[in-house]
């Protein structure tokens, strides 16, 4: 459950935003856009996320074959709900952490941004499916890797962990999906959401908003956050602009 759950619930998630209709009033760019900004076509996309979760799906196995060997002389049973709540908000305070300085780096490494991550950002629009559009090679130190740390700094188990990161898969789906909804309960609880994500993907706001997927904290002790404003389009669906001094 805990390797193939996240997959599942990725493209259940996904696939949910991929066959709503276009919903003009609520998104933050345009169809049109979409079409003409992205130079890479769905099915790339697919079998990029798809190679990605391979590799997840490995490492995962491996993961939790060691941990669970490693555990059979100790205490068996799960830990209270309390505890697992403040294992899960370690993982997620640590998943932060570890995807805010590898993803800048990315970015601030000239060699890295132009031959790793920039694949990420083929898609100048995002959209749920594109969620985990990476090159493979960042898809394993920047999620694989964070999600493995996350894991073992915790101290959750296989079942916590399943929770942890079916979650961070659907809040990561949900900041891609390029649409601003109402109600979304993302956006009441997170100032880290797809706006704000946008941001990050737009040309002139690729130096800031790295942080990913829950919190903004880094960002703004780091000085790499910017503001937006949510503006609406006249033709429809609103645009994040970036509010700078």
């Amino acid at each position: 459950m805990g390797t193939f759950a996240p997959i599942v619930v990725y493209w259940l998630y996904g696939g949910f935003y991929q066959m709503l209709p276009p919903l003009d009033n609520y998104r933050l760019h345009t169809k049109k856009e979409e079409n003409e900004k992205n130079p890479v076509p769905l099915s790339s996309v697919i079998k990029g996320v798809l190679l990605q979760q391979l590799v997840q799906a490995t490492v995962a196995q491996l993961l939790f074959m060691f941990t669970s060997q490693a555990n059979l002389s100790g205490v068996t049973g799960q830990p209270s709900i309390p505890i697992q709540i403040v294992q899960i908000a370690v993982a997620m305070l640590v998943m932060d952490t570890w995807q805010y300085f590898v993803h800048r780096y990315m970015h601030q490494n000239k060699f890295l941004y132009r031959h790793i991550h920039s694949k990420h950002h083929r898609l100048v629009v995002p959209y749920a499916i594109g969620a985990l559009y990476n090159h493979p090679l960042e898809g394993l130190l920047l999620d694989t890797l964070g999600g493995a740390i996350s894991f073992l700094v915790s101290g959750m188990t296989a079942r916590t962990a399943v929770v942890f990161f079916c979650f961070a898969v659907v809040k990561t789906v949900d900041d891609h999906c390029g649409l601003w909804l109402p109600g979304n309960i993302f956006h009441l609880f997170f100032q880290n959401n797809s706006a704000y994500h946008d941001i990050h993907h737009q040309l002139q706001g690729t130096k800031y908003n790295y942080s990913q997927p829950f919190f903004p904290i880094w960002d703004k002790l780091l000085g790499t956050y910017v503001p937006y404003s949510l503006v609406k389009r006249p033709e429809g669906g609103f645009e994040a602009r970036l509010i700078k001094d």
